[in-house]
C-alpha cells in the first residue's frame, strides 16, 4: 500500500492580522491518497489527462492553488469517476480550526500534525503487511523529539497491535505525478474552509471523508 500525504494552510499562529496580508491561514488541512500499488497508475492517468486535456506540459507540476475553478470542478469529477470505479484507492481529508487549538497545544505543532494524520488514516494501513509513505518534501517542517514516520510506528505497533511497517520514501512533488494529485485534492478541502471556493469540495465531500478538528 502506498500513502501520499499533502497539505494547504500553515502551522501559524499570528490571526491579529488578514490571511495573505500578514496574518497566518485560519484553517490547516491535510489530505492522504492511499492506494494500492496496483493502481497508484491509475490517479497518475488521472492528472496526464487532466494536463493534457487543457494542453499543459505533462512535465509541469500541477498545482491546485493555481488552477483556475472550472478546471478544479473539472479535477473534482474526474476524481469521482476514479472512486467509484472499484479501484482500491482511498483519499481521506482532516482540517483543524486553528484559531481554537490552545496554546499548549501550539507549543509543539509536530504534535498537532502527527495527531492529525493518526486520526485520519491509521485505521485504514493496520492490516498491510508494508506501507510506503511519501509526504510532499516541502510540507510543513517542524522540530519535535520524534520524527513522523517514528510517531507513527509507534502508533501503529503499540496502539493498534499491528504487524505493519511503515517506510518513507521520499519523492519530488515536481515528478511524482500522485503527489500532484494529492495536493489538488487537499487545496479544494482547504479553500473550501478558508476562501468559502466550495463548488470542487461539495463534488468530492460525498466521496471523500473529512474530519473536522477543533470546530465548535
Amino acid at each position: 500500500m502506498y500513502v501520499f500525504l499533502d497539505e494547504s494552510g500553515d502551522l501559524g499562529w499570528n490571526f491579529e492580522k488578514p490571511f495573505r496580508s500578514g496574518g497566518s491561514s485560519r484553517f490547516l488541512t491535510l489530505a492522504f491518497l492511499i492506494v494500492s500499488d496496483k493502481d497508484r497508475n491509475l490517479t497518475k492517468r488521472l492528472v496526464r489527462k487532466f494536463l493534457k486535456y487543457y494542453g499543459m506540459n505533462v512535465k509541469r507540476e500541477i498545482k491546485g492553488a493555481e488552477l483556475s475553478h472550472n478546471q478544479r470542478v473539472h479535477f473534482a469529477n474526474e476524481v469521482v469517476k476514479l472512486l467509484s470505479s472499484g479501484a482500491n484507492i482511498k483519499i481521506r481529508a482532516i482540517t483543524v480550526m486553528k484559531e481554537n487549538v490552545r496554546d499548549h497545544i501550539r507549543s509543539d505543532p509536530n504534535k498537532l500534525y502527527n495527531y492529525m494524520i493518526n486520526l485520519c488514516i491509521l485505521d485504514l494501513i493496520e492490516n498491510d503487511q508494508i506501507v510506503y509513505f511519501t509526504p510532499d518534501p516541502r510540507s510543513i517542517k517542524v522540530s519535535s523529539g520524534d520524527s513522523m514516520v517514528d510517531y507513527l510506528q509507534t502508533q501503529l505497533w503499540f496502539e493498534k497491535s499491528s504487524d505493519t511497517v511503515l517506510i518513507e520514501k521520499p519523492h519530488e512533488s515536481h515528478s511524482n505525478l500522485n503527489l500532484q494529485f494529492i495536493d489538488v485534492i487537499t487545496n479544494m478541502v482547504w479553500s473550501h474552509y478558508e476562501d468559502k471556493k466550495s463548488d470542487p469540495f461539495k463534488i468530492i465531500a460525498p466521496h471523500v471523508p473529512c474530519k473536522n478538528l477543533f470546530f465548535r
